[in-house]
């Protein structure tokens, strides 16, 4: 940090940032109404690859909005950041994108099937680090 409250990071820094992590949040929108969904992901390629159920609720948001948001961030006693991804998600089809996809070893945290995967293409991303501190006082 350097010193103020919110630095904006590079692309760079909030992909190495996001490829650090392995829980994210998966927004996207139904009907008019925002779903989110927790999922372990890995970043492959500078796209955010998970996996879900073949009959999942997310897998079903996917193929109805391919628009999706998705956000992962941390944080510790003195600072904490946050990366957003914004994109659009692809289920995986061919042979050889479900091959580069099995490259990554993204295993299921839940147990059951998971043998779809989805992968976002970002268009966008952006990311903040925040540093904590006592509130200033408004005069």
């Amino acid at each position: 940090m350097t010193g103020k409250p919110m630095d904006v990071l590079s692309a760079e820094e909030s992909w190495s940032l996001l490829s650090s992590m392995t829980l994210g949040r998966l927004v996207t929108c139904v009907d008019g109404y925002p779903e989110i969904f927790p999922v372990n992901f890995v970043v492959q390629n500078k796209t955010v690859l998970f996996r879900t159920a073949e009959y999942a609720t997310k897998l079903f948001t996917v193929v109805m909005s391919a628009h999706v948001v998705f956000e992962a961030d941390d944080h510790n006693v003195s600072e904490g950041w946050s990366v957003i991804v914004k994109g659009a998600a692809q289920m995986l089809h061919t042979g050889a994108e479900i091959e580069e996809a099995q490259r990554a070893q993204l295993l299921p945290w839940t147990a059951g099937s998971k043998p779809r995967y989805v992968r976002v293409h970002p268009s966008e991303i952006s990311g903040r680090r925040f540093g904590f501190g006592s509130a200033v006082e408004d005069n």
